[in-house]
């Protein structure tokens, strides 16, 4: 049996990477999804490759830190497919880097809303949608950096991606009465073309980094939202869940 069979689910930062590839894993395994991002192009693309693949998906492009296009995804979902019951808010950026000294404040505030506000705003309209289905799975995509591990120069990052630690836990403990399940997924470094390594030197430290000395594929992470978007995980909220190849607790 499809693990999202019937199910409706809304995935960000959908045209590449780890969003792209959990939209199609959540359409094989039988959800309707709503793919967002900001590319028209790239959603199209795959919107059109769900399909050929005999799953169901529609597109909606647009900012994740414009509150009207969060409200727009969901009322897509209710009025397309007749309501929500799994959220992956996946949009992210890595943001300005640098020594605080050196951080703008824009440069602050625009990490800070890609990564943490997006994730309220989506957070604000696909919790009551839930709520009506009598239950669902809301999921955030952290981070093990300013979790686990400090980075030198991702201070805005790190306190963004930190930041949706607590929403989770908080938003847990409010919905759990209600049958709303919210979770955090925390990749480790993912080959994907957000990756900040960019050349061969970069990718073998940042592989060393990881207990299994690699990097993910996309894949990968997508197989453990799928698992949090799941029955598999029922007895799963408040979590924070490592799908880190062990860059948390590795020192060799």
């Amino acid at each position: 049996m499809l693990a999202l069979a019937n199910k409706i689910a809304i995935v960000t930062g959908a045209s590449s990477g780890i969003g792209r590839a959990t939209a199609k894993l959540f359409a094989e395994e039988g959800a309707k999804v709503i793919v967002a991002a900001r590319r028209q192009a790239e959603l199209d693309t795959l919107v059109a490759e769900i399909s050929d693949a005999d799953g169901t998906a529609v597109a909606l492009a647009g900012d994740v830190r414009d509150e009207a296009y969060a409200k727009a995804l969901v009322d897509l979902a209710v009025e397309k497919f007749g309501g929500l019951d799994i959220a992956f808010n996946n949009a992210g950026a890595v943001g300005q880097m640098g020594p605080i000294s050196d951080l703008s404040l824009e440069g602050w505030r625009q990490t800070l809303d890609t990564n943490l506000t997006s994730a309220f705003l989506g957070a604000k309209y696909q919790v009551p949608a839930m709520v009506e289905r009598g239950g669902g799975s809301l999921i955030f995509t952290s981070t093990f950096v300013g979790n686990t591990v400090g980075m030198p120069g991702m201070t805005s990052y790190a306190a963004s991606k930190a930041g949706l630690i607590g929403l989770t836990q908080v938003l847990a403990a409010e919905y759990g009465p209600k049958g709303v399940r919210v979770n955090a997924l925390l990749p480790g470094g993912t080959d994907t073309p957000a990756a900040t390594f960019k050349t061969p030197e970069s990718r073998a430290f940042v592989e060393n980094l990881h207990a299994l000395k690699r990097v993910a594929v996309p894949e990968e992470i997508a197989r453990s939202a799928l698992y949090l978007a799941s029955d598999a995980s029922s007895f799963t909220t408040g979590a924070a869940l490592f799908a880190d190849g062990g860059v948390s607790i590795n020192r060799t």
